[in-house]
């Protein structure tokens, strides 16, 4: 009884985030009653606590599957990635796959990625999805690394499938008191334990958690196998509360605990008989009590003296639903799949399917098992399952649709993400991930003025939602927003100090000031909160190499490459590096790797034909830009680069009608008008390059481009004997 108290008190200050109070509990609980399972709580109260440090030296040397995977986790979080991988990974003592079911081949897979090794993290997501449809995370994943399936397909009649028989394991699991953990598990530990028939287990039915908590019947550790692994043994539900209005059974003989940690144990085929724990008399009058108003069966159960063990002195012991730690179930999150109650009495006999048998069915042994159920009580059976496949189809409806967005909008066709984005209804548009993949969107696309529009309405509902803000600030960096800019800084800043987002905010807030050294800083502040936070180290690269500090850009893009590959951004940078320093083949390499990865950039074109122009590759740079035009008709970047090839090879006449349609579209940008003097002063025509000159200079050029305009004017004016083209 004392080890189910403060087991129970560690729960409930773990719920209610008393992390402190809870290791103090736990230290007292493990050092009277030591076992493995005393040792996860532990461990789970030092992880929840933010000390991955301390729960890594207890786990240390834990041979169970859950223990390991809590040891994993806890040398990722500290960076162990060696360690976590040999933890999670089956070794030749164990009989065992993955631990953790999902999340452990989700983990695995992140220590795959961050270690470099590509093809096995892909192997590993999958794994993820299939053992669980909903891992998002884990198609987030293949989407980030470009080997996400179509969502239809990874959200599909498979998908549902699978959900289906999960869903029917469960309730069943549910009404035996199994956690949600052994339900993920169920397949693959009964596989490893060789068990199709196991015998009944104490705390595994609901009939028993009132028999369990008078003691002496049972050892301390007996009922503690699974009620500490995430399961509240109190907490209220439609069964327990079936069970109290009925007479308790006497409890059960010849129980044994399971024989593997965390395996889930049931019942398949066994007729469990109850037998009356009270005089016959004492029976017949609980029956004739059961047809009688509800208190008048209380009042008969208080003299039930099992009852007394729940009285108001242990009214701590209940957590309700939305105070447990743990992850709802799976037919909790649909909304849509109930477990049955009953205001009747329990009937003499129980039978019980089997998960093990029920996870090797097919789906048509599935429907026949539910039919089963309807047969006996169709009245509950038969909505159940039909709102049970609704749930999963809404469920599965929605995944497909921001499956869709995700996938298109990291292989960059962000008109299609768009389009996928908008087929959700308005209640998950506007939710904040939404919102920041619609802004992403528009950001790649360079429609900088929707994704301000976008961002702005995120950040205005949840203002609270950091993910995201970085781009949100790169947003208004090049809209040259300044006062938002920094009053957006503030504000992130104010929320969360400790988020790289909000200084990758004040960085670019200081760039766009043109204090490169102030920005550094604050990108490198970014970077030491979170060292796999890719794009802070592509904002430091861009701030080197507008300090021409060159070598320590180029290692800032190296490093961004090293946690994603896939950052095109670090390739750009790169590029533009060696374009700088007129290396031009190495910057020629760069650009065509991110092509690669984002083949409708039409910016990476323009500048991918400037380092093929400079290389006298003429044909293929005006190819080029011609391509980047297509892609983009409002990026006036390739039509101006494209007038200034024509204008190198002699064609004035082509790169004049160019730059009178750049014109157009950018009347303000005074390069265009300095191009057009050029072009016109060539073709004789002094004062329309007059004009255009005068109007370049009006237009508030930088210093460098004012003293050449300059140049040109007087050139210009004075006779041509005097001034050459050499003197300029």
């Amino acid at each position: 009884m004392m080890e189910n108290l403060l087991a129970n008190c560690v729960q409930k200050n773990l719920n209610h985030f008393m992390f402190t109070n809870a290791i103090f509990l736990c230290e007292r609980l493990l050092a009277q009653f030591p076992s493995e399972v005393n040792l996860q709580l532990l461990a789970r109260c030092y992880l929840s606590n933010s000390q991955a440090y301390s729960a890594y030296y207890i786990l240390k040397g834990s041979k169970t599957p859950q223990s390991r995977y809590l040891f994993a986790f806890s040398c990722f979080k500290l960076d162990l990635l060696g360690e976590a991988e040999a933890a999670l990974l089956p070794c030749e003592d164990y009989a065992e796959e993955v631990p953790g079911g999902a999340a452990g081949h989700y983990l695995l897979g992140l220590i795959y990625r961050y270690s470099g090794r590509k093809n096995c993290s892909i192997q590993q997501f999958r794994m993820a999805l299939s053992f669980d449809p909903l891992c998002w995370e884990a198609y987030g994943e293949l989407c980030s690394l470009g080997a996400a399936e179509e969502a239809s397909t990874v959200f599909g009649n498979v998908a549902s499938q699978r959900l289906q028989k999960t869903c029917v394991e469960q309730r069943i699991s549910f009404s035996e008191g199994a956690t949600i953990d052994q339900i993920t598990d169920s397949d693959k530990s009964l596989k490893d334990t060789g068990l199709s028939q196991t015998e009944h287990i104490p705390g595994e039915n609901q009939q028993d958690l009132k028999i369990m908590q008078q003691p002496g019947d049972i050892p301390p550790n007996t009922d503690r196998q699974l009620s500490t692994n995430g399961w509240d043994l109190n907490t209220p539900s439609p069964v327990l509360l079936q069970v109290m209005d009925a007479p308790p059974p006497l409890l059960l003989k010849n129980m044994r605990r399971p024989a593997v940690e965390g395996s889930l144990m049931s019942v398949h085929g066994v007729r469990v008989r109850r037998r009356n724990f009270f005089s016959e008399e004492l029976s017949a009058e609980a029956q004739e009590e059961s047809g009688r108003r509800r208190s008048a069966r209380i009042a008969a159960r208080k003299k039930n003296p099992m009852s007394q063990s729940f009285g108001k002195d242990s009214h701590w012991l209940h957590l309700s639903p939305s105070e447990s730690n743990y992850a709802p179930s799976l037919s909790s999150m649909i909304g849509k799949c109930r477990i049955q109650s009953s205001k009747e009495a329990i009937p003499d006999t129980v039978t019980l399917n089997d998960p093990a048998t029920t996870s090797g069915q097919s789906v048509s042994d599935i429907g026949s098992s539910v039919d089963d159920e309807e047969k006996s009580n169709p009245s509950e059976s038969s909505p159940d399952r039909f709102s049970l496949i609704s749930g999963i189809s809404e469920v599965l409806s929605i995944l497909k649709i921001l499956g869709d967005g995700h996938r298109h909008l990291h292989m960059y066709k962000c008109q299609e993400a768009l389009l996928a984005y908008q087929k959700l209804s308005q209640k998950q548009y506007n939710t904040h991930w939404v919102l920041m993949q619609v802004g992403k969107a528009y950001f790649e696309l360079q429609d900088y003025f929707n994704a301000d529009s976008s961002f702005t309405l995120a950040h205005q509902k949840y203002p609270y939602a950091l993910e995201g803000m970085d781009t949100y600030s790169t947003v208004l960096y090049h809209l040259k927003e300044e006062m938002r800019l920094g009053y957006l800084a503030q504000e992130l800043i104010s929320v969360d100090r400790l988020s790289p987002e909000s200084w990758c905010a004040v960085g670019n807030c200081y760039s766009l000031r043109k204090d490169h050294d102030t920005a550094l800083k604050m990108f490198q502040r970014a970077i030491q909160l979170n060292e796999r936070f890719t794009y802070a180290h592509t904002l430091c690269g861009h701030e080197f190499a507008a300090l021409e500090e060159f070598e320590d850009a180029e290692r800032c893009y190296r490093k961004a490459l090293g946690i994603d590959t896939r950052h095109y951004n670090a390739w750009y940078g790169l590029g533009m590096t060696y374009l700088r320093q007129e290396k031009f083949e190495f910057a020629q390499h760069q650009f065509q790797l991110a092509l690669q990865i984002n083949p409708r950039s039409s910016v990476i074109m323009c500048y991918y034909g400037i380092a093929l122009h400079e290389s006298k590759r003429n044909d293929e740079a005006l190819m080029m830009m011609e391509k980047a035009v297509l892609t983009d008709a409002k990026n006036p970047l390739p039509k101006y680069y494209k007038a200034h090839i024509l204008t190198s090879l002699g064609d004035y006449h082509k790169a004049q009608k160019v730059l009178e349609e750049l014109k157009e579209c950018a009347p303000q940008e005074s390069s265009v008008h300095a191009s057009l003097g050029k072009i016109y002063n060539q073709l004789k025509q002094y004062d329309k390059a007059v004009l255009h000159f005068g109007i370049a200079l009006d237009l508030s050029p930088s210093p460098s481009d004012a003293v050449k305009i300059k140049a040109y004017m007087e050139r210009l004016i004075l006779p041509d004997e005097l001034v050459t083209e050499e003197n300029l």
